[in-house]
């Protein structure tokens, strides 16, 4: 199964985004990979403490 990809717009202070990329970099990853990647942890653990998000079919 291929998963679909979507666009998502960020506004963020301009000195925060250059260390964000320095931490992504660091970790050998686009700024784009290391956000996917921490939005992925914070899906973990939110679930851990409360349960499954459960999407609606239409999501």
């Amino acid at each position: 199964m291929v998963a679909k990809i979507s666009k998502f717009t960020i506004r963020v202070e301009d000195d925060t985004l250059k260390r964000f990329r320095y931490v992504a970099e660091y970790n050998a990853r686009s700024a784009n990979r290391e956000l996917e990647v921490l939005m992925k942890r914070h899906i973990a653990k939110f679930e851990k403490e409360h349960g499954a998000i459960v999407l609606d079919s239409n999501d």
